[in-house]
């Protein structure tokens, strides 16, 4: 299937690929500054964003990520470097695993699949959370006016919730509310992890915030489950989405991991 992809900039290609329940929108914090040193590329995923859910798609990551490769190909993006969050994060270690030789860096952003024990069943905080969103879409761009409507959403999300921008919630919210391939991507991850092996050649940094209470340290940060030569960052107040909250740190690891100059 074709995904809804844009490019910003100009330079060595740098894909960013979103969360469950999220879309491409969830990069603007970033993208201004990274389109000034490179060609960055971003995707939907199915049911999420601009690109339409199809049933026939498997939704687990390795497949994901096998659509997206297939994607970029048929763009003439052959080689390029990753960035992704969550879900997005887990499907860029599958591109690396698989094809390594495409893949010239990954940072990976609280990615999920980092965890001894897989999920059996959808975790009931972010089930609620997709239900809340579907529910409030309509009222979303009067409520987030006010504090008590953005608490509510991103309490969670970002230690510093206070700070998001108006546009920055109105996006999620309605990524959030209108992402019909959230709950077929959960079902597609359910028993699985990432367990896989990454050629030291391709750099890795991974990235989780102090305060991610949706992929918590104790359960969904196994380390052991990374790659051996990955460097890991731990990034102070910030949360499950470490471009909103520190995006200028996120903009440094990025373009350390690169090795493209700043």
């Amino acid at each position: 299937m074709k995904l809804a992809i844009e490019s910003f900039g100009t330079g060595e290609p740098l894909v960013l690929i979103h969360g469950m329940g999220s879309a491409a929108t969830a990069w603007k914090p970033i993208i201004s500054d990274l389109k000034n040193k490179f060609k960055v590329v971003t995707v939907d995923l199915p049911g999420h964003g601009r690109t339409a859910f199809s049933p026939v798609q498997p939704m687990d990551p390795a497949s994901l990520a096998h659509l997206v490769m297939k994607n970029l190909n048929s763009l003439g993006i052959d080689k390029f470097h990753l960035v992704g969050n969550s879900l997005g994060g887990w499907i860029c270690l599958e591109i690396a695993a698989s094809n390594p030789e495409i893949v010239k860096s990954i940072t990976a952003l609280a990615p999920a699949g980092l965890w001894l024990t897989p999920f059996t069943s959808r975790y009931p905080g972010e089930v609620a959370l997709r239900f809340m969103a579907s529910g409030v879409e309509k009222l979303a761009p009067s409520a987030l006016n006010y504090t008590w409507a953005k608490k509510m959403g991103f309490e969670t999300v970002s230690p510093r919730w206070r700070e998001l921008s108006y546009e920055l919630c109105l996006d999620a919210t309605n990524a959030m509310a209108n992402s019909t391939g959230y709950f077929p991507a959960w079902d597609a991850l359910l028993g699985k992890r990432f367990d896989k092996q990454i050629t030291t050649s391709v750099p890795i940094t991974i990235i989780f915030g102090d305060s991610d209470h949706t992929l918590p340290q104790k359960t969904c940060q196994e380390r052991s489950l990374a790659p051996t030569h990955a460097k890991w960052v731990v990034l102070p107040q910030t949360g499950h989405v470490p471009m909103w909250d520190s995006p200028n740190e996120v903009i440094s690891e990025i373009m350390a991991t690169t090795g493209v100059s700043k």
